[in-house]
């Protein structure tokens, strides 16, 4: 690994901390499936970008973000369920986005990932991005909890739940944005999912399930990164290959 990866492979690490910790939750919520269609929200941004010759990353945050915002307005005006919106605009994004992506390469790498070298600029702000998550989630933890099981409760005790609802899916499209660049938008909610999974079946503790969860991720950027370089293969299969191996091995556990 030569030293100007380095800086990409500690975003990469930090990225996958806060993709970890946002599984836990979306795991918790019973959204944790909503973390693969979303990332398929940003193809058209990404289609768009790639068309207007801007940042890929820039174009998929915009599309994320107007994606949550209509997921965010649809389940409070419909009463359908987040998974049910969540279904419809996925679909939608994906046609949308076949239409925009013309190359076979720039379609690899909307899917795959790999949007070039890694700028000063691109680093800060997708660490800074990924710290946000993290400690939002981290000081949201109690309020989350308590709408995800008792929404009566939370409101009694003052709780906006519309609001602790919007911050989550938020925090869920920063998320799958700062892995984008690794993963791509058709594994980058592995990172989400299965690491998560993973924490489920080895703690039962809930602060020790957040932690591993984000630690897993962790584990499974780092191993995925070093095999993927070592070997010449692509880091976003690498990763997601990685962290399946790891959710395999958590079945040996006994159960009691």
């Amino acid at each position: 690994m030569s030293s100007d990866q380095i800086p990409s492979l500690i975003l990469a690490l930090i990225a996958a901390s806060a993709a970890g910790l946002v599984g836990a939750f979306a795991l918790m919520k019973r959204t944790i499936l909503a973390g693969d269609v979303m990332s398929h929200i940003a193809i058209p941004g990404l289609g768009l970008a790639i068309l207007w010759k801007i940042n890929p990353l820039f174009g998929a945050g915009l599309t994320l973000l107007l994606g949550i915002l209509i997921i965010w307005q649809l389940q409070k005006k419909t009463g359908l369920t987040a998974e049910a919106i969540i279904g419809v605009i996925f679909a939608c994004s994906v046609a949308l986005g076949a239409l925009l992506i013309n190359s076979t390469e720039e379609l690899i790498d909307a899917l795959f990932g790999g949007f070039g070298k890694l700028s000063p600029t691109e680093f800060w702000f997708g660490a800074l991005v990924s710290i946000l998550i993290i400690v939002l989630l981290w000081r949201l933890r109690h309020k989350l909890i308590l709408t995800l099981f008792s929404p009566d409760l939370a409101s009694a005790s003052k709780v906006n739940v519309d609001r602790v609802n919007l911050w989550f899916l938020l925090l869920f499209g920063l998320a799958i944005l700062v892995s984008l660049r690794f993963l791509g938008a058709l594994l980058v909610g592995s990172l989400i999912i299965i690491p998560a999974a993973t924490a489920r079946q080895l703690t039962h503790s809930l602060n020790g399930f957040l932690i591993l969860s984000a630690l897993l991720a962790m584990i499974s950027m780092m191993l995925g990164y070093v095999i993927a370089n070592l070997y010449s293969l692509e880091l976003g299969a690498t990763v997601v290959l990685v962290a399946a191996g790891i959710f395999i091995l958590s079945l040996l556990k006994p159960h009691r």
